[in-house]
């Protein structure tokens, strides 16, 4: 099957399923980014604060693939955020990545740690460093990630260049509708981080009985869930399996009902962070 791809508000086009560089565990994250890109991964999303930029970079490097033919997307931090320090966050991800651009930039958090400051204002001040930096050929894309319709509708009103992707958690059991309903309307793309949610999400017996009507594994259910709500989404895994069947996942249907079934499950598989009331730790290593 081929891959589905989504045309962006700007022009650009994005693949439905990119893999995603979040690697908690401390694997050989440069080698299993160069799996992935063998496998045929091409759109590749990391972050200042996962702190595998380096390894994304030394992959690329290793892979000898065309750079026309990645897409590369990073973001800003917490404590990064502001117009300055956007700029400077920017120069140091491109540093580590060893690139000349990235294709999207990402305010990865609408708010910062001190809830004191004035977070409307600061997004603004970052989205402005932004833009000028796609202005001078440093950004293709622009977007937000964890922004809920309140913070999407700070930047929507304050802006010269529109964001083109929203990245939220989003899979059966928490599948956000006034989120990706919000983003739709306002052109932007949902793309799902933690598509297939946690052993809680893949151990649910609700979505064990959906998935075996339909003679897939949970995961699969996951996928092709979003694909027929026209969510992009980001999978990751280690293992080189796995990375080939996330990327090429089987051709099936969910029927109508099902899908409402889905959608209206009760909403507790979230992972329970909140960009309004949950921030994440930081990361002490983050700059090295």
């Amino acid at each position: 099957m081929a891959m589905k791809m989504y045309k962006l508000s700007n022009g650009m086009e994005i693949p439905a399923i990119g893999f995603g560089c979040y690697d908690p565990d401390g694997e050989d994250s440069r080698a299993m980014f160069r799996t992935a890109m063998e496998v045929g991964y091409r759109y590749f999303d990391t972050a200042s604060f996962y702190e595998t930029e380096r390894a994304l970079g030394a992959a690329i490097k290793d892979s000898q693939i065309p750079r026309k033919e990645l897409q590369i997307a990073t973001k800003v931090w917490l404590d990064e955020l502001g117009y300055e320090s956007t700029k400077e966050a920017l120069k140091r991800s491109l540093d580590r990545l060893q690139l000349d651009y990235v294709d999207m930039y990402i305010i990865h958090w609408p708010r910062p740690y001190d809830k004191s400051i004035d977070w409307k204002q600061l997004d603004i001040d970052t989205w402005r460093a932004m833009e000028e930096m796609h202005d001078e050929g440093l950004i293709k894309g622009l977007g937000l990630s964890n922004f809920f319709p309140h913070h999407l509708d700070n930047i929507m009103a304050n802006c010269r260049i529109k964001p083109v992707v929203d990245q939220v958690e989003l899979h059966p059991g928490y599948s956000q509708n006034v989120v990706v309903d919000h983003c739709k309307k306002n052109g932007v793309l949902p793309q799902a981080w933690s598509p297939l949610g946690r052993r809680s999400t893949l151990e649910d017996p609700r979505l064990k009985e959906v998935a075996a009507k339909y003679g897939v594994t949970v995961a699969q259910l996951s996928i092709q869930f979003l694909l027929q709500m026209d969510v992009a989404m980001l999978l990751k895994s280690a293992t080189k399996s796995r990375m080939e069947s996330n990327l090429n996942p089987i051709d099936f249907t969910i029927s109508d009902e099902d899908m409402i079934m889905l959608t209206c499950m009760q909403q507790d598989l979230g992972c329970g962070e909140h960009p309004d009331f949950n921030m994440p730790q930081k990361s002490s290593n983050r700059n090295q």
